[in-house]
């Protein structure tokens, strides 16, 4: 357990210093701008991150497991919408979920909105042993978004949707609209901020 949590804090160490370091002006134009356009006072800027481990509280798969997950996250929100970032969520083989005990959600974070409590990408979605043992399938463009709250462990959540695939599968708390709606987590080890 030790060596997990160590695992989810460094990768939760290395999101945070690839978004903190970001140029003020990661979402300047790169081309020239008219002098109207010029005097616009930049946009303002939310910075979410966070990493570490998660509890859904439940056990969604009937195993007799309280299911949970890793994860780690940094992203800067424009004002107008757009983002830059990376999101990571995983099974990292010490525990299990739906019968997985390896499985990532990982991508770019390219929007968000300006709160900084909800941001979105295109992932791509590995699992191994999902369609027999041994078996790794990877799915690619897979539209997501999660939302957070922040603060530390028991009270910081992290909510994740997958759009277009794995709906009505056990942990799906809205099976019938075609996407895979996990239900809430709450944070047990590590942090979220938005600043």
């Amino acid at each position: 357990m030790q060596r997990s949590v160590l695992g989810g804090a460094v990768v939760a160490t290395a999101l945070w210093i690839a978004a903190c370091a970001a140029p003020g002006d990661a979402f300047a134009p790169k081309v020239a701008i008219s002098s109207d356009r010029a005097a616009a006072p930049p946009a303002h800027a939310v910075r979410v991150m966070g990493g570490g481990t998660t509890t859904f509280g439940a056990d969604l798969d009937g195993d007799g497991d309280i299911d949970g997950s890793h994860f780690g996250f940094a992203a800067v929100i424009a004002g107008d919408g757009s983002a830059q970032g990376h999101f990571t969520c995983l099974m990292a083989g010490n525990a299990n979920f739906l019968g997985l005990r390896v499985m990532a959600v990982q991508g770019p974070v390219t929007s968000g909105t300006p709160d900084g409590l909800s941001f979105s990408g295109t992932a791509t979605v590995k699992v191994l042993n999902a369609f027999g043992p041994g078996v790794q399938s990877i799915f690619h463009d897979i539209r997501y978004v999660v939302a957070v709250t922040p603060g530390g462990p028991g009270v910081a959540t992290l909510q994740l949707t997958v759009f277009g695939v794995f709906d009505g599968v056990p942990g799906d708390v809205a099976p019938g609209n075609r996407n895979y709606d996990l239900a809430k987590e709450t944070i047990a080890t590590g942090q979220i901020t938005i600043h």
